[in-house]
């Protein structure tokens, strides 16, 4: 085995090795261990001109600052480090330069073997905090699913008799794996069955490793935490999960821990009425719910199931919508009865078009605030790799990017909704009204740092359908005109969207992104980027991912840690302490 330090470099080492010295490798099983290549170039080895061309690897120029390692076994590169060197603040002197390893490739044990190698224990308080290596951490526990299945994962960090410190080690990768994926993955039989062994096995090295003690502890919590959670089918997380399954569901076909879904009922062949329903709801309920919303006596409409191969099954008043003998289905429709032919749908915007009206009625602010409020139930659920799924496609038409997929749709939906109310409203000066709510809606929707909705009704308004009604638009006051114009000039997509960046990034957390941008951004990572090169993880590339989906991590968390505040309020209900604590901050004269 040897080191081939990027293009033009190679070293050998001598137990003996001093700083600046060129020495022969006595025994090549020195080498045969990682970590004692990360110490001794953590050591400061100099690495020298190799004058050979035949270990050219790129055409990229070298120097002293990004020198690369690769390791080699079998004659074939395995695992590759780039050296990089940076200036950090010293108290004595005016700088000092530490260098700092980065991967760049490598295969999937390889890069799990140097994660591990590059954690540091310390014995009272256990792993020391590297900014270095919980980065590279992090990286690895976003986008494994790109180079191992899960499954995989869970074999390599069981591994087989490991010394002490890498047992030590690979729970605490495992207590941060547990803490990131939180719910994500709970529900994964090759999680469940991995925590179980793994408990199992840490328990039976405690007799002959005492040093485990405080790390079966921490463990002992993950798996009765993690037990918890999956014997729990009742738990908030499930039901969170649950519920934006049914929501994203399509086929109407999927129970509903907590009786709630998002269901669309077409009113005509083109357009619907979006609506939430109990799961156990029959055809008369919906039917009274969708009599008032459309404003049309209940006795004249009659509920219709049109399922995939044309089929058509009419409702009867206590049939139940979505129950299992109406799958597969296609679409709800509601039909009117007097119109000869029962399942004939509807034809008449009448009813539609007074919802315009309605919708002149309302607050603006509430309506942002409403539509805000209903991104941040879909938005706070989504997980980082949700992205990395979503991308490599791993996992299609599973429960790994529901949450996402939702957002996504909602997004859709703002922007047809725009457009609808726009279009079904009959008089100019109502569209003009409408139009001026549209476009304060957009202004609040970015003031409560909703990018989502905000990008959507900006789109719907931009629409040609709505753009080219010059005579509507014409009527719009000057003031709302610019108002639009700064509006647009957020969604500008020129130079890569740089406007919509750089008011993002001046908006503090917790704020909603647009997420069709961010998935763009990753897309042209991925395809811009190998995956594999020559059959070695490209893991610069997987870090530029990594940084990307942290996004939505920081976009989270402000907004995680007040909901969690709020949920659970510290109050002291006894006037008496009360009294006596303000005497303590003001004393009486």
């Amino acid at each position: 085995m040897s080191w081939d330090c990027g293009l033009r470099y190679m070293f050998s080492v001598s137990p003996a090795l001093q700083t600046g010295n060129m020495c022969i490798l006595q025994d090549k099983e020195d080498l045969s261990r990682l970590e004692v290549v990360q110490r001794l170039a953590k050591d400061g080895c100099r690495f020298l001109q190799n004058q050979s061309k035949g270990s050219e690897r790129t055409s990229e120029p070298q120097s002293d600052e990004a020198v690369r390692l690769c390791l080699r076994e079998r004659g074939h590169d395995v695992l590759v480090l780039q050296r990089i060197s940076s200036e950090q603040p010293d108290s004595s002197t005016d700088s000092v330069v530490s260098d700092r390893y980065v991967v760049v490739s490598g295969t999937p044990e390889k890069i799990l073997e140097h994660l591990l190698s590059d954690l540091t224990l310390d014995e009272d308080q256990g792993t020391t905090p590297n900014k270095e290596s919980d980065i590279l951490l992090d990286d690895v526990l976003l986008t494994y699913p790109v180079f191992m299945s899960t499954s995989d994962l869970c074999q390599a960090l069981l591994g087989g008799k490991e010394a002490l410190e890498r047992k030590r080690k690979v729970l605490h990768l495992v207590s941060q794996w547990m803490a990131l994926c939180k719910d994500f993955l709970r529900e994964d039989e090759h999680v469940k069955l991995f925590m179980k062994t793994l408990y199992r096995y840490v328990l039976d090295d405690l007799n002959e490793h005492p040093m485990l003690e405080k790390d079966v502890r921490e463990l002992k919590k993950l798996y009765q935490l993690h037990r918890r959670h999956v014997l729990d089918e009742y738990s908030p997380q499930r039901k969170v999960r649950e519920k934006l399954l049914c929501l994203l569901s399509l086929h109407y076909d999927r129970e509903d821990l907590i009786g709630q879904m998002l269901c669309h009922v077409y009113i005509t062949m083109d357009s619907f009425l979006s609506m939430r329903a109990r799961t156990g709801i029959v055809a008369q309920e919906l039917l009274q719910a969708l009599a008032e919303r459309m404003e049309v006596p209940l006795g004249k409409l009659v509920l219709v199931a049109v399922t995939y191969n044309g089929g058509r099954l009419l409702l009867r008043p206590q049939d139940r919508v979505f129950s299992d003998s109406l799958r597969p289905v296609g679409r709800l429709h509601v039909c009117r009865k007097d119109l000869g032919e029962v399942l004939n749908p509807l034809t008449d915007n009448t009813e539609m078009q007074q919802g315009a009206v309605r919708m002149l009625s309302l607050n603006t602010w509430d309506v942002a605030v409403a539509l805000t409020n209903f991104d941040w139930t879909i938005f706070e659920s989504i997980h980082e790799q949700e992205l990395v799924y979503f991308t490599f496609s791993r996992h299609s038409s599973s429960s790994h990017t529901v949450a996402l997929e939702l957002l996504l749709q909602r997004c859709n939906e703002v922007q047809l909704w725009v457009m609808t109310e726009v279009l079904l409203c009959p008089t100019l000066c109502k569209r003009v009204q409408l139009i001026k709510k549209f476009i304060k809606i957009a202004a609040h929707c970015k003031a409560q740092r909703n990018l989502n909705c905000f990008f959507a009704i900006i789109m719907g308004l931009n629409t040609a359908a709505v753009s080219r009604l010059g005579q509507t638009w014409e009527k719009i006051p000057g003031k709302f005109k610019r108002l639009f114009s700064e509006l647009e000039t957020v969604t500008d997509p020129s130079l890569n969207h740089k406007a919509y960046r750089d008011s993002f990034k001046k908006m503090k957390a917790p704020k909603i992104p647009f997420p069709p941008l961010l998935l763009k951004d990753i897309t042209f990572i991925h395809e811009g980027n190998k995956t594999f090169h020559d059959n070695l993880v490209n893991f610069e590339k997987l870090h530029m991912i990594a940084d990307t989906v942290r996004l939505i991590r920081q976009c989270q968390k402000d907004h995680m840690e007040a909901r969690a505040y709020i949920d659970y309020l510290h109050i002291i209900d006894n006037q008496q302490t009360l009294f006596e604590l303000s005497h303590g901050l003001e004393p009486r004269a």
